[in-house]
């Protein structure tokens, strides 16, 4: 395995870039770009798709398993999970570029890729700004600087519309966002995830603990969340079994209301540009009375 790895990086700096660019990461570390790009690997799902958001998708060489929106990139080679990475596959696409999020990727595999000389350009969103941000800097890193600023400027203008319809909306619903069903486990306040919620006008229910805390049946009784916002991250259960196990306690006020609802774990469990998407979902979903005003 090890002879093979060093034979593959001797292949690779043969041919070595000849002019390069130097760029800053989202953690300010340098990084440093051969010129010109032409081959990126992205480890995780949601800088693949926001790379083809930003029209760099056609640079894309490889991504991790699950990486499957746009269309385009359930193609492209795989490069094992974003948590277990296939180095040796990484290495055979010969990368100038690897995309990576702190949170993410294995700090122990990104350092691997660097010390066989594959430069590793880190992300870390941790809000919506955070990913507008993301958009900005892949625009840089693809030469669609252009493109991007043009994304921007139709996320802001969006943002800037869910904010109004919010104005005057006293209702907060307290809400439980359950990630995923076993174990059970929620989005604390450090998290984009519960910046998404805020600005949703929602409260929630496990802002008062950090990072992707777990529950007890036990605790959530005693949460009585008004709505119940159900995903499958690991895409492990169905609809009717995750709505099952809630229906089991009709004291719940979301179960007695009827407020369980069903959301597609891709579209908010990934900071990518959909996340905006996912906004303007909920405030649909928590706020019908905005619609009924309308």
């Amino acid at each position: 395995m090890k002879k093979a790895l060093l034979f593959l990086l001797f292949s690779f700096l043969l041919v070595g870039p000849a002019q390069s660019r130097e760029l800053i990461d989202q953690l300010g570390r340098k990084v440093e770009v051969a010129e010109p790009l032409t081959r990126v690997v992205s480890l995780i799902p949601s800088l693949t798709e926001t790379s083809y958001e930003v029209g760099g998708g056609e640079l894309l060489v490889g991504a991790t398993r699950f990486a499957t929106f746009p269309a385009a990139a359930a193609k492209l080679p795989r490069v094992g999970s974003y948590i277990a990475l296939d180095i040796e596959r990484i290495v055979k696409l010969k990368p100038q570029l690897c995309l990576a999020t702190k949170d993410g990727n294995p700090k122990a595999a990104v350092e691997r890729l660097e010390s066989l000389g594959i430069p590793v350009y880190v992300f870390d969103p941790k809000s919506l700004e955070d990913v507008v941000d993301t958009v900005v800097r892949l625009g840089e890193i693809y030469g669609m600087e252009e493109q991007a600023a043009a994304l921007v400027s139709g996320y802001q203008r969006r943002l800037d519309k869910v904010a109004l319809q919010l104005e005057g909306v006293k209702d907060r619903p307290r809400v439980f966002f359950q990630i995923d069903a076993q174990p059970i486990f929620s989005a604390g306040s450090d998290t984009f995830l519960h910046q998404l919620l805020v600005r949703s006008g929602a409260v929630n229910l496990a802002a008062n603990r950090r990072g992707y805390p777990r529950y007890s049946w036990e605790e959530l009784l005693v949460m009585k969340p008004d709505v119940v916002l159900l995903a499958s991250m690991g895409g492990g259960y169905s609809e009717q079994e995750l709505r099952a196990r809630w229906d089991a306690w009709p004291q719940v006020p979301a179960v007695k209301q009827n407020r369980l609802h069903i959301v597609d774990a891709d579209l908010f469990d990934r900071p990518s540009p959909r996340l905006i998407d996912a906004l303007e979902y909920l405030i649909v979903l928590l706020h019908p009375e905005l619609d009924q005003a309308q």
